[in-house]
């Protein structure tokens, strides 16, 4: 006897071109595999897409099914949420096309496309927009929580260059959302995550960058890194918005540059990119050498594309990781003395903890502007624990909540939705802030049956 129900399942897939995975074929554990080592979870069936076609065909396919989705771009988010137990996961890594149109400044790039991948189209021509700071990082998931680096002094977050996306609705309609057409879907999906629908194309405004900057690091001892960070603190409030210098604190990796005695020791290292013109960056960066008695300096031009994967080394897939993240209007004294102290007693040599500074361009833009809210944000700090041995998780994620409950009353509220694990819906609202009621009434237009509910969710 046949069974009906499987054969429906397969007549209703029918059309995918993609691939059809399930848990019995020999690569599907690695094809389930995320960035984050200490996620788990098995999907009942694997739908690989290759289009926008077979997108829309999986969300129909698992709606009908009663099936949980869950959506990968890149893999790389901390909570995650690419994976789900017993449902679909939509896989949209095989879609990695990037196309560029250099006179008009634009680039067009599917969901499965990494920071590397758009990289590697743009700055052919010397373009580029604001991403993170890691090249593995997905282009999709960092865009939709908001995507901040080394651009966004000058040139905003991510979403303040999203030009149009086109997108799989949760009744498997394909709309095109820009500012001209379904302007509150694309109000929505400029930082209110993978709630709405999953998009399948981006479209973002380029800008000259490189090819060549001014970038590299100043490492200083961990005794040294309050009257550091203090000189640092009031140096970066007036720099130029060119130039982008984050706060690094962690046990020192072995780098050439680097003595060995300093190895293994904890450290403060300043992460500069300078993308203006370099012969005036030397002269801008000069006072940062000056803040201390530096153990060890790696400055000099080289390719922006470069500079983008010098941290992937240090953030390589596989390994445990869990994150708390705090925004901050200013760093005051008391902050800067529970970060130091907590540097200084890292449970694992891949703990860190980093302070970016983001203020300039992104500060300027409306808070009601776009889903993402947090305007007012100076500095973004990620609480990094990073360890290999599941026997460290007690600690490694014990001293990661320690630090970020301590802080937290000289932080300025709010939160950064791409540094928020997986438990901490509860933060979801102080995230989006002003825009959350927006946003829950954008979630009934779009996706009233929260079928898009393996993320940061706003429910409907």
């Amino acid at each position: 006897m046949k069974n009906t129900s499987e054969e429906n399942g397969r007549d209703s897939l029918a059309g995918m071109q993609g691939r059809v995975i399930r848990p019995e074929d020999n690569d599907y554990d690695e094809v389930r595999r995320v960035w984050n080592g200490m996620i788990d979870r098995r999907p009942a069936l694997i739908l690989q897409c290759i289009n926008a076609d077979d997108v829309s065909i999986a969300v129909q396919y698992a709606r009908r099914s009663a099936l949980e989705i869950s959506i990968r771009g890149a893999g790389h988010n901390i909570a995650g949420n690419a994976l789900c137990d017993g449902g679909v996961m939509i896989d949209l890594s095989p879609m990695k096309n990037v196309q560029t149109d250099p006179p008009r400044r634009r680039a067009y790039v599917e969901p499965g496309a990494t920071l590397a991948d758009l990289d590697g189209a743009t700055q052919r021509d010397g373009l580029a927009t604001p991403l993170g700071i890691n090249s593995t990082t997905g282009v999709s998931g960092l865009t939709l929580g908001g995507g901040i680096g080394w651009l966004t002094r000058r040139l905003g977050m991510t979403v303040d260059n999203l030009l149009s996306a086109d997108a799989v609705m949760a009744d498997g309609r394909k709309l095109h959302a820009s500012q001209d057409e379904n302007p509150e879907l694309f109000w929505a999906l400029r930082g209110g995550g993978g709630n709405f629908g999953v998009v399948t194309r981006f479209e973002f405004n380029l800008h000259r960058v490189g090819p060549e900057i001014l970038a590299g690091l100043i490492v200083f001892p961990i005794e040294q890194a309050k009257r550091v960070l203090q000189q640092y603190r009031e140096f970066v409030a007036g720099a130029p918005e060119d130039l982008c210098v984050w706060a690094l604190l962690r046990q020192a990796p072995p780098l050439p540059f680097l003595p060995e005695a300093i190895h293994g020791k904890p450290i403060l290292a300043l992460a500069l990119a300078y993308t203006g013109d370099t012969a005036k960056g030397e002269g801008v960066i000069e006072p940062i050498f000056g803040f201390g008695d530096p153990v060890g300096r790696h400055v000099g031009v080289q390719p922006y594309a470069q500079w983008q994967q010098a941290f992937d080394p240090l953030l390589a897939s596989g390994a445990r990781n869990y994150w708390k993240t705090h925004n901050f209007t200013k760093l005051n004294d008391e902050a800067l003395d529970i970060m130091t102290d907590a540097a200084a007693a890292l449970p694992s040599p891949q703990c860190e903890l980093f302070i970016g500074h983001i203020a300039g361009a992104a500060n300027r833009v409306p808070a009601n502007a776009t889903a993402y809210v947090q305007r007012d944000a100076e500095f973004v700090m990620n609480v990094h624990a990073r360890w290999e041995d599941a026997g460290q998780d007690e600690a490694c994620i014990g001293w990661a909540r320690d630090l970020f409950k301590k802080v937290g009353p000289h932080a300025s509220g709010g939160a950064y939705v791409n540094f928020m694990t997986a438990e901490e819906g509860d933060r979801v609202k102080d995230a989006y802030g002003s825009n959350y009621a927006r946003l829950v009434r954008a979630k009934q237009l779009y996706d009233p049956e929260n079928l898009f509910h393996v993320n940061q969710n706003i429910r409907p």
